[in-house]
């Protein structure tokens, strides 16, 4: 394994008057959920008015299908925050549905044909046909069912004082923000090296309801009525079946710089693809999707991790980071744990933190082609067989026990949970660090495991994820919001829809125009 060559940046960081500078980090998750109706089919009515305008609100929208919730955190420097708001948000959506329960897992109910998966409706506005154009695309090239998955994404940042500090310590004289794009691609890069450590020890989607497959075959097992399982699997979300699937293989999009990897998203969205040209970009006055390029957009990119820069003008994501560099990180690798009525746990974050702190201060060298083959290749062993016993990762083309190489990486967190504990004050992150690291030498004590325990006493996956659902939604509904954030809510709600409003009322060109200016 990779060591550190930067011990003198952690030393300083370790002690207390510049470890304060990590109160600066800003956090926050996106939760996506599926509704289902009380039979536990997927839900066939609109986005709820109640909630707001999924193209305008801030907090509340839609991912892919019109029934795939997405629940939205604002960005916060208090730890506490991201969770409490979003519980706040699931109790306000849930007590907005008519019949209707949150799905439990990240697998989703029995969600029948692929064509009776309804796309989500935007609006009429070139923006929303926009959205609804380019989800209609996944489904042609991917399947829709596909996009019936749901995850937590954590986006996460470090703030200026901290990197000017950092930049100090380094005798860099780079541009602050070169200084910043190169450290937080190093940081990425370390994440897809050891990453495949976050689907082991939070993963929670080994096993499926058949109907997902939609006839397709694989190479699971039964477990149940309707039920097909890895034994070992940890997140068959993260696998072949879900959002790592092998169309993309011909992407070589590189993270070894900014430049890289601006460039690569460039040349995906203004390559064209044959396959996808036969399928056809329109049918008519029917767009069947944006473009016949290997990727629509840049988000049609699905990486573990993806640098991320808001626009100031409104630019696509390649070029916001082109002119303004990375403004923080997503990691998406967490599976909603369905035995947590948010989907979330709140020593998943003090986890990613030191993780992420971690992959930051680590040397990382450029990755080459072939090892990232071998970090392809051990989030895969991972997610598909990864409490295996005995089971052996690639590390410069050698097989390492897992546990071994488990052990080693929370060794070397064990600086960061310092950093972070005096920080805050606390012991909260040791504490958490300490009792997740008994998932590695009790692989039946992570949520994985526990899942498939209770698929089996269940009798199937659906009966299981629709007890729980049941139960989540009953008590999210129960709990009473305090006055003033019920009304936050239902104001934020009718300012989107007052918004939405507006904008369908806006003279607007030609849809052609509209793509067009995109790519431009």
């Amino acid at each position: 394994m990779l060591k550190f060559t930067c011990c003198n940046q952690i030393r300083q960081f370790s002690e207390s008057s510049q470890a304060q500078l990590l109160r600066g980090i800003v956090r926050g998750f996106e939760r996506e959920c599926l509704r289902v109706d009380r039979s536990g089919q997927l839900a066939k009515t609109p986005h709820p008015v109640a909630l707001g305008s999924k193209l305008t609100h801030p907090w509340i929208t839609t991912d892919y299908a019109e029934a795939l919730l997405e629940f939205i955190t604002p960005p916060s420097t208090e730890p506490q925050f991201p969770l409490g708001f979003l519980t706040d948000l699931h109790r306000f959506g849930a007590q907005q549905l008519s019949g209707e329960l949150l799905w439990a897992g990240s697998m989703p109910c029995k969600i029948g044909e692929d064509q009776d998966i309804a796309i989500a409706d935007y609006g009429r506005t070139h923006a929303a046909r926009f959205k609804m154009v380019y989800r209609e695309g996944l489904g042609l090239r991917y399947g829709r069912a596909m996009q019936t998955i749901a995850g937590a994404h954590y986006n996460w940042s470090l703030p200026d004082d901290f990197w000017l500090a950092l930049r100090d310590c380094c005798q860099s004289d780079d541009p602050l923000q070169d200084f910043i794009n190169q450290r937080y691609l190093g940081l990425i890069r370390n994440f897809l090296r050891f990453g495949w450590l976050i689907p082991y020890l939070f993963g929670a989607s080994p096993a499926l309801c058949q109907s997902f497959l939609q006839g397709h075959p694989s190479d699971l097992t039964e477990l149940g009525a309707g039920t097909l399982h890895g034994p070992y699997a940890t997140s068959l979300r993260m696998s072949d079946l879900g959002y790592q699937n092998h169309a993309q293989d011909k992407l070589a999009i590189s993270f070894n710089t900014l430049s890289d990897y601006t460039q690569g998203l460039e040349a995906a969205i203004r390559t064209h693809d044959p396959y996808y040209a036969e399928l056809g970009v329109r049918d008519g006055d029917h767009w069947k999707q944006l473009s016949d390029c290997l990727l629509q957009t840049e988000s049609e990119f699905y990486a573990p991790m993806r640098p991320k820069r808001i626009g100031l003008q409104g630019e696509r994501p390649a070029l916001a980071l082109q002119r303004y560099g990375v403004q923080y990180v997503e990691m998406r690798l967490f599976d909603l744990n369905p035995f947590i009525d948010i989907g979330i746990a709140p020593e998943q974050s003090l986890f990613a933190d030191a993780l992420l702190l971690m992959c930051l201060f680590r040397d990382s060298p450029p990755i080459t082609s072939r090892e990232q083959g071998e970090n392809d290749e051990n989030k895969h062993r991972v997610v598909t067989r990864g409490r295996q016993p005995g089971l052996q990762l690639l590390v410069h083309n050698r097989e390492q026990a897992l546990r071994t190489l488990a052990h080693e990486l929370f060794d070397d967190m064990a600086p960061m949970t310092a950093m972070l504990d005096s920080a805050y004050g606390s012991t909260r992150y040791a504490t958490a660090l300490q009792n997740l690291r008994g998932r590695i030498d009790c692989p039946e004590s992570t949520p994985s495991a526990q899942v498939l325990e209770s698929v089996k006493k269940h009798g199937s996956y659906f009966d299981f994820a629709m007890d729980l659902s049941k139960t989540h939604t009953q008590s999210l509904q129960a709990a009473a919001l305090k006055r003033s954030t019920d009304d936050k809510f239902k104001t934020c709600a009718r300012q989107s829809l007052a918004a939405q409003l507006q904008m369908d009322a806006a003279g607007q060109g030609s849809f052609e125009e509209f793509v067009a200016a995109y790519y431009a």
